[in-house]
């Protein structure tokens, strides 16, 4: 169970790279980069999704 609450971090850290990837990149280019926008939202989707389903999962056991 430890492993599954360290991972849904390691998601929010992956979503800010990508934001911070995405928004480098227009500053610099001007060009929008949709697949790393996506992989952001994604990534800190998941860090929600997770953190509520470990949630529900813990209130399970009790």
């Amino acid at each position: 169970m430890r492993y599954s609450k360290f991972f849904q971090y390691v998601y929010l850290v992956f979503g800010a790279l990508f934001l911070y990837d995405a928004i480098t990149k227009y500053m610099n280019n001007g060009e929008i980069a949709y697949p790393s926008i996506l992989l952001g939202a994604t990534a800190i989707f998941m860090f929600f999704f997770r953190k509520n389903f470990n949630k529900k999962f813990e209130n399970k056991d009790k």
